[in-house]
């Protein structure tokens, strides 16, 4: 059997499209090679599949495990899918894994569930010793009745034992905290169940269903059941978090040279990895550690509580003496960066804590905070497992002590960036300190060096060599697929309205074109339409300025995503005004009339904050050659061309689909790059796409855009007029 022949059994439908095809052998062979990829394909061209099924062949081949993971909920459901036709034509045994909080029937914490397994399997370890020494203790007695006395003798010793076997696991049962579905796991047969499990793709909701019923833990479960299997499908916080990670590792019975990890939607993969290197310790949790000391008998409380109290004390003058007339009675409930940059090359939290620190030194207090905290968080644990406690404590002082080192040692690293936050609450203004990681890299590279491999797919991943030095890849093999389908059936509109910075926002002038622009697209779009905008209140703006006779739909912060789609689909004619930074932007499928044209309002640069800055200037300082500004290229144009790039994939999902694009902006156009020069965002899309831009005024996109439909004969009934 040739090697294409391995992978195409894996194939759950009849034929892949050419580049689908092609795609798979050149993934196969990196595979072999221990080559990472980079895959960009564009939305709806089988990028998944492209990917799994050579790596479930190759892993199958050659012992490996192929994690498949996301950061978008949507798409899990489509990993699901795909698993099971895979199935069906070759079966395959996957796990869908999901966090213990998802899945716990009793809705403990990580720690006290922790304790509790500890304790659950000390009692049934105790109740096989006394089955065993019963048996024993039985044969022991036929034997004395017929007059040995050395059983006699031996049965009495037996007899001591068992009796304090018996009241060590009563003792257990009364006093300790133990979990009677953790405890079924332990002493019923579960053949049953990975029986049932790996009969089909299950997911955690049926996995959670199935266990309830029976009085078991799926979770335990799933954890003891998963070595050996073929695809795992997660969530990126079970790779990009070390500590998750390793955990991972061992429940798979898989070293990290064994696990083939694909990554979708990998355009998210560095915000992610930032944000699960990021630290934080909030006042709270230094008031609760000084607390906890107070209450120590240990001759470490008074160091420890030195040093911990020093640098609470700092975290709030630094924040107090940040405020203006005003700027106290403006904080509200959500936490806000207050400036901390010094001029020292220290930040303004570290030097107030050096400034005003007493003692033989904070190293050293530090140290024994450290160990007292250590020792204190054993004695937490055995408290919980022995029943004197009915929750699992979390030591307050070892995290405390833990973070003040990190940002002592940390804060000056090129690659991080330390800042101070504050929120409103009930008692009033609280602060937090936090370890912000610029530089992805830093978590992304050792993980990638440790993987068999890793294929990193997504409808935006160029520039490659921007992807490359953000995740520390090493001489991946990069491809690019574009839009497949025939360009017939698509229109890429550039309308040439006023560029939409900041300025030219609130002009009234400028708001009635836009408006009228989006008046045209949505009456010319024989369908729904999607209508994406920089933030939440422009979309609001322009929700409430729509006249148009669609029905019109606002998405809004805390609004269910699904619920939205779900409504707004039912209709086939309607448009949704949504934010480019929402979850409707990507990972989402809108087929056929649920979305025939997408509008992006403007380009959506992100909230431009001192983080961001700090962000710029460490790419600037690992990525620029001098000539070229990478900090705002790598952190600021190339993310927010993806956001745009993603938005306008929501259509055109299949070679019978077509749709209608438009960017409403003239930073977006041919045209006009030359004047707009740096603000000219139109270099920075892929040539193959930016040659698809077809610059229009906004008084003639009606008129294209009825030809195009009717060209299309998307039209049921009559047509509007312009």
């Amino acid at each position: 059997m040739s090697k294409t022949d391995g992978y195409r059994q894996y194939f759950p439908y009849e034929e892949p499209y050419d580049h689908q095809d092609e795609a798979m052998g050149r993934i196969r062979e990196a595979l072999v090679e221990e080559r990472d990829v980079l895959f960009e394909g564009a939305c709806g061209t089988g990028k998944t599949l492209a990917s799994l099924v050579p790596a479930l062949e190759y892993g199958r081949a050659a012992g490996k495990t192929v994690l498949i993971t996301t950061n978008v909920h949507q798409q899990t459901r489509q990993f699901i899918e795909e698993a099971r036709a895979i199935t069906e034509r070759e079966p395959i045994r996957t796990v869908v894994f999901r966090g213990k909080a998802s899945m716990c029937h009793i809705d403990v914490g990580y720690e006290e569930c922790q304790a509790l397994r500890d304790t659950t399997r000390e009692l049934v370890e105790k109740e096989a010793d006394i089955a065993e020494l019963e048996a024993r203790e039985s044969e022991l007695l036929d034997a004395s009745r017929g007059g040995d006395d050395e059983a006699t003798q031996a049965r009495g010793a037996v007899l001591e034992e068992l009796e304090e076997l018996e009241t060590s696991a009563e003792a257990l049962r009364e006093e300790r905290n133990t979990c009677a579905h953790y405890y079924n796991n332990l002493t019923v047969d579960t053949d049953a169940f990975y029986g049932w499990l790996y009969e089909d793709v299950r997911t955690p909701d049926e996995i959670y269903e199935y266990a309830d019923e029976h009085d078991l833990c799926g979770y335990e479960l799933l954890k003891e059941g998963m070595e050996g299997v073929d695809l795992v499908i997660c969530n990126y916080h079970h790779l990009l978090d070390p500590t998750i990670r390793e955990q991972f590792f061992r429940w798979l019975g898989r070293d990290p040279e064994d696990v083939i990890a694909v990554f979708d939607e990998a355009h998210n993969v560095a915000d992610a990895a930032r944000d699960h290197a990021t630290r934080t310790l909030a006042e709270r949790t230094l008031d609760a550690a000084l607390d906890e000391l107070d209450d120590a008998d240990d001759a470490r409380a008074d160091p420890a509580s030195n040093v911990l109290e020093a640098f609470r004390d700092a975290m709030v003058e630094t924040y107090e003496s940040s405020f203006g007339f005003g700027d106290r009675e403006a904080v509200d409930e959500e936490w806000s960066d207050v400036p901390i940059d010094n001029e020292t090359g220290r930040d303004d939290l570290s030097v107030t804590f050096l400034e005003h620190y007493t003692g033989q030194g904070f190293e050293v207090d530090l140290e024994a905070a450290l160990a007292l905290g250590e020792e204190l968080d054993r004695r937490y644990e055995r408290a919980y497992k022995e029943g004197e406690s009915t929750t699992r404590t979390d030591c307050q002082t070892l995290t405390a002590a833990a973070f003040i080192e990190h940002w002592m040692a940390e804060s000056p690293d090129a690659g991080t960036y330390p800042i101070v936050g504050v929120r409103r609450t009930n008692t009033g203004v609280v602060g937090r300190a936090e370890l912000y990681t610029c530089l992805p890299r830093q978590v992304t590279e050792p993980l990638f060096e440790e993987l068999h491999a890793t294929v990193l797919m997504s409808a935006t991943l160029r520039p490659f060599e921007v992807t490359e030095d953000v995740l520390g890849l090493d001489d991946p093999l990069t491809m690019a697929y574009g839009e497949q389908f025939p360009e017939t059936r698509r229109r890429t509109y550039a309308v040439e309205t006023p560029a939409l910075f900041a300025s030219q926002r609130d002009d009234p002038t400028v708001q009635e074109t836009i408006g009228s622009v989006l008046e045209d697209t949505v009456r010319f779009t024989p369908g729904n339409t999607l209508a994406f905008f920089p933030s939440y209140a422009e979309a609001e703006r322009y929700y409430h300025r729509f006249s148009g006779e669609s029905t019109p739909y606002l998405d809004e912060p805390g609004t269910r995503a699904e619920d939205l789609r779900a409504e707004f689909v039912d209709h086939d004619d309607a448009v949704l005004f949504t934010s480019l930074w929402g979850t409707l932007t990507e990972g989402v499928s809108f087929d056929d009339d649920d979305a025939r044209s997408a509008v992006v309002v403007g380009v959506p640069y992100p909230h431009l904050d001192d983080r961001m800055e700090a962000v710029q200037r460490a790419y600037r300082n690992a990525f620029g050659d001098g000539e070229d500004d990478a900090g705002w290229r790598y952190a600021v144009e190339i993310p927010t061309v993806r956001k745009t790039r993603q938005a306008l994939g929501r259509v055109i999902r299949s070679p019978a689909d077509f749709g209608a694009r438009v960017l409403v902006d003239e930073r977006y156009t041919g045209s006009h790059r030359s004047e707009l020069d740096e603000y000219s965002v139109y270099p920075s899309f892929p040539p193959e796409e930016r040659d698809e831009h077809i610059d229009i005024a906004p008084e003639k996109l009606k008129f294209a855009m009825l030809n195009f439909y009717s060209d299309m004969d998307a039209w049921d009934g009559d047509q509007p007029t312009p």
